[in-house]
């Protein structure tokens, strides 16, 4: 059945020409029947014709239609041809004419007018003598053959006016999509130009710490071989990390922005957490951190990437999470990675600040903490935890390309 009315829906013209054809056949037993002879027959004959052809190519040509329809309806006032079932089609055009969204209100007007006028000069034109008749009768009449048409076009604008109603819906929701969609990419685009500066940041620091070692070694080549060795280890590891670092970088678009001044500085990582969880305390919201495993040292880019991560879960918490939230952050040192898990017990979020790319028309959060895992090539999971609230929990690699 839907297959049936999909192939309807697609060929409009076909189904009108079939009701079309199906009007001829009854008009055109009309016309066999009737008492017209001469030229009055042929006259009803040619009028059947266009009336059908009106009901056919009503919506390809529906203003065209409508003024052919006109002129027919006067054809037969003139050549006296009286009502017949071929004037089924001043109703359809009528409501189709109404009903078009693209049809000029002009045209639509005068259909309304012609629904008006037409049955009361059919009815003078046909009717009985005003002799014949008292003048409530005629009234009556004439409103019985007129209420029809005017219902006719009564609909057909309503159904334009809802069809032009949901085609601005449409267009305000395909807006909003490519709004919502820039945004995102904008935020993805600053982002990235962040961390960028971020990496660039820790990259310069260690080449830095790499200079200093190499200097001092040299400085005790002679006089202190053990001091070299271990300055040339620490320039050895440094320099691998700085690599690994560089690596995260190739592909990052930093675009039109300058480092802020010449000084390059360390950026936070997992020791600053405490200042950062005393802050957010201090602030008014409880929060419960806790360490497991054995601390050992990170690389750069993922104590920076955890840091920003429970920075920013943490503010979505106090920003989204309600009166009387509070939060529980776990950082646990795995042999191989390092695993984060913030969540409160708050009202949640919204469904778009986790889903469609965590754009929550702000700050963007949730794209930028996906951004920060996927540079270091961890995983991130963000979401309504069981029992209410909000969990965000993310697993950082220690080594690069895991």
């Amino acid at each position: 059945m839907q297959r049936l009315y999909d192939f309807l829906r697609r060929h409009p013209t076909g189904v009108d020409t079939f009701w079309a054809v199906l009007l001829l056949g009854f008009t055109s037993l009309w016309v066999v029947s009737t008492d017209l002879f001469g030229a009055r027959q042929i006259a009803a004959a040619i009028f059947t014709v266009g009336l059908c052809l009106v009901v056919a190519l009503r919506r390809k040509a529906p203003v065209k239609m409508l003024l052919l329809t006109a002129a027919i309806g006067v054809g037969q006032l003139i050549f006296n041809i009286p009502p017949n079932p071929g004037d089924f089609a001043m109703f359809v055009i009528t409501y189709t004419v109404a009903s078009g969204t693209s049809t000029a209100r002009w045209a639509a007007r005068c259909a309304l007018a012609g629904a008006l006028v037409g049955p009361a000069l059919s009815l003078v034109r046909f009717g009985e003598g005003p002799e014949n008749r008292q003048l409530w009768e005629s009234l009556f009449f004439t409103a019985l053959l007129t209420v029809p048409f005017v219902l006719a076009w009564v609909l057909g604008d309503s159904v334009r006016t809802r069809r032009a109603y949901w085609a601005q819906l449409e267009e305000k929701a395909a807006r909003l999509e490519k709004e919502r969609e820039a945004q995102a990419r904008i935020a993805v685009a600053a982002e990235r130009a962040r961390i960028a500066r971020e990496l660039h940041d820790v990259v310069a620091h260690n080449v830095s710490v790499m200079v200093v070692q190499a200097d001092g070694a040299a400085y005790v080549l002679d006089a202190a071989p053990e001091q070299t060795r271990q300055a040339l280890e620490t320039i050895s590891g440094t320099g691998r990390q700085a690599l690994a670092e560089m690596r995260r970088l190739l592909g990052v678009l930093r675009t039109g922005e300058q480092a802020e001044g010449g000084e390059y500085v360390p950026q936070p990582g997992v020791e600053q957490l405490t200042d950062l969880i005393d802050q957010v305390r201090g602030a008014g919201l409880p929060v419960d951190f806790r360490v497991e495993g054995e601390p050992h040292p990170l690389p750069s880019s993922v104590e920076l990437t955890a840091y920003r991560i429970v920075q920013e879960a943490l503010t979505n918490s106090r920003k989204h999470g309600g009166p009387d939230v509070a939060a529980t952050v776990r950082l646990s040192y795995r042999d191989d990675d390092l695993e984060l898990l913030v969540e409160d017990d708050g009202r949640g979020a919204q469904h778009e600040l986790y889903e469609s790319g965590g754009a929550d028309g702000l700050g963007h959060g949730l794209i930028g903490m996906r951004e920060r895992v996927g540079m270091v090539g961890g995983t991130l999971i963000a979401g309504p935890r069981p029992g209410g609230g909000f969990r965000v929990s993310a697993v950082l690699p220690l080594k690069p390309g895991r």
